[in-house]
């Protein structure tokens, strides 16, 4: 088995998870290669002198650490695509990716605002979408960084379908769940109360669960989303299909570092990533925690052998 880290925005914790994430899965499986991705004199320093550890170098990085800046950007872009030529050229079978800052890809000039948008051009041949997958929780996001008009914007039945779909696809694979039970949220308060609170559920969202359940999708809602998480914590659903990134990113990071996984489904290959960002205000500190990037490295072999 043979994964790619890349090492993410490098003046954030990224090299000090990805080590820790290297360290945690060297121990754990004698079968697994790990190819770090990242700049000159980072990279490789960090491979332990390993047979099992290689590095893919970029330029040096020359910048602060602690805070965005263009150097960053640059840096986490070029390790990123570096290790999509990786997974074009089939040389790895998953990718591990450190957190990169949207504010760092602005300044180095990228039009993108996170992972997703890149991996989608390159590794995919359909639609995508972002879902964070743990134990006790896990969730796929109908719209992923939009602001929130813009977010409501984009909800189609259409959409909410494709979203379904590969929700399904993947928790497939999961251990049990041969037809996964899934619930859609709702976008008002008590769903709408029979449209009393807007409309949006009986004139998208309905139409859009009767669509996914002729496609063949155990979907059912949409649900008043302020219980609907704890239900699904109960074990009532196997996953939730939200609407807008914190609709379903609240309750899944309510349950601590590393309890979900984010993971980018329609990609030709495996990619996941921490639940986290760049924290950049950690950087040299105690305060690093690697719980996410290790639980996103055991994802990844997971979905590599499922």
């Amino acid at each position: 088995m043979r994964l790619a880290i890349t090492l993410g925005d490098p003046a954030g914790v990224g090299p000090e998870v990805s080590a820790a994430a290297v360290r945690a899965g060297l121990t754990e499986r004698e079968e697994l290669q790990l190819v770090l991705v990242g700049p000159r004199g980072l990279a490789d320093r960090l491979a332990p002198g390993e047979p099992r550890v290689s590095a893919v170098c970029q330029n040096e990085f020359v910048g602060p650490r602690g805070v965005a800046s263009a150097a960053g950007g640059r840096a986490a872009l070029a390790a990123l695509h570096a290790a999509i030529a990786l997974a074009n050229a089939g040389e790895v079978d998953g990718l591990v990716t450190a957190p990169l800052s949207k504010e760092a890809l602005a300044l180095a000039g990228s039009a993108d605002r996170g992972h997703t948008g890149i991996l989608a051009r390159h590794l995919a041949s359909g639609p995508v979408a972002m879902a964070f997958l743990g134990e006790r929780l896990r969730v796929v996001l109908a719209t992923e960084h939009l602001p929130l008009r813009q977010a409501l914007a984009a909800l189609t039945v259409e959409r909410l379908v494709e979203v379904t779909g590969l929700f399904d696809a993947v928790l497939r694979r999961w251990p049990g769940l041969t037809r996964p039970r899934l619930a859609l949220a709702g976008l008002n308060p008590h769903a709408g109360e029979a449209g009393l609170l807007g409309d949006e559920e009986q004139a998208l969202l309905v139409p859009a669960q009767q669509a996914a359940v002729r496609a063949g999708y155990a979907l059912s809602g949409p649900w008043p989303a302020d219980a609907l998480f704890r239900r699904a914590l109960d074990g009532e659903f196997d996953g939730v299909v939200a609407l807008y990134h914190d609709q379903g990113l609240i309750p899944v990071k309510l349950l601590g570092l590393g309890a979900a996984v984010n993971v980018t489904l329609g990609l030709r290959l495996p990619r996941t990533s921490p639940d986290h960002g760049t924290a950049f205000d950690r950087v040299g500190t105690d305060r690093v925690r690697s719980e996410g990037m290790i639980a996103a490295l055991r994802l990844a072999m997971a979905l590599v052998e499922r």
